[in-house]
């Protein structure tokens, strides 16, 4: 009986070692397509893919910047779940019923050439293979976008969009005109212009399905964040960091707060005690107007330094 149950037991492992090989196979090869189609480097955290179900998900994707700009991320996906129709998974135009893509952070660089990272890759450059495929739903989650332009020194300017978008689309064609759904509604959302992108999007023929969007930037003009660290820390680095960016018009150290003006926006960082932690604000107003985007990029830059 024992032998029995030993016998067992060595099934079992070696089925699920299969199990986890097959997945992690599929892993690389997945990340490795991705990669010679974006002409940029991809990481995958885990990809499972259960065959009974006809389904995927994929956890933790992330693209990588090019050559040619700084180290950084184009997309995270934290999550990708995949309906597909297990009648055409030999097939060369592969057919997919649902996917569903949330995007959590989108970063775009601008480099000091003047040209963005998303223009650099190879879905959407001229003469580019399509690759067929039939998606009969996406939807798509977008979360923040981070933009650095270093087109105006060494030091970028960035800024910060938290979008919280959802949207819908209905028969996708290729798997170029995905992709650049995926990059080009965020930047739509922020005004963000690359004729590129937005060239190889209205050459897809995609219907929009309407739903509902909401933009939690709208009329509100500050940010803020907890940062594990004492207070007089977070505030000579946010200090150092408001110095860089624009020109400081107050500080005061003890009530913790700095005033500047950063590209042409008014900007008021206000720092607070929370026991071992400091909570900073971040507000930013030009002509009178909410900018979020100015408050969020000064926030972004002081977190990074933590």
């Amino acid at each position: 009986m024992r032998k029995l149950f030993l016998g067992l037991g060595i099934m079992v492992a070696l089925l699920a070692g299969m199990v986890f090989l097959k997945d992690q196979l599929i892993r690389y090869a997945f990340s490795a397509g991705i990669s010679g189609l974006l002409g940029a480097p991809v990481s995958v955290d885990k990809f499972s893919w259960n065959a009974l179900a006809s389904s995927v998900h994929i956890t933790g994707l992330r693209v990588y910047n090019p050559g040619g700009f700084p180290d950084g991320i184009i997309v995270s996906i934290p999550h990708i779940d995949v309906i597909y129709d297990r009648s055409t998974i030999f097939k060369e135009k592969r057919h997919f019923l649902l996917v569903n893509i949330e995007l959590a952070e989108m970063g775009l660089t601008r480099n000091a050439n003047g040209k963005l990272n998303v223009d650099a890759l190879h879905l959407v450059q001229p003469g580019s293979a399509p690759v067929p495929l039939q998606v009969d739903l996406l939807t798509l989650g977008i979360g923040k976008i981070v933009y650095k332009n270093y087109h105006r020194g060494v030091e970028p300017d960035v800024r910060v969009y938290d979008l919280n978008l959802h949207k819908s689309y209905k028969g996708v064609p290729s798997a170029q005109q995905l992709l650049a759904l995926v990059v080009a509604e965020p930047m739509k959302a922020t005004g963000i212009k690359s004729a590129q992108i937005y060239g190889v999007v209205m050459l897809a023929g995609v219907a929009v399905l309407p739903v509902a969007v909401a933009a939690t930037f709208i009329g509100k003009d500050s940010v803020s964040q907890e940062i594990d660290a004492p207070f007089k820390r977070v505030y000579d680095t946010s200090l150092a960091v408001i110095r860089r960016m624009g020109k400081v018009v107050r500080e005061d150290p003890v009530l913790g707060l700095v005033q500047a003006n950063i590209n042409g926006a008014n900007v008021t960082l206000r720092l607070t005690r929370q026991g071992d932690h400091t909570r900073l604000k971040v507000g930013a107003r030009k002509f009178m107007l909410p900018k979020l985007d100015i408050a969020g990029g000064v926030l972004y830059q002081i977190a990074e330094k933590f």
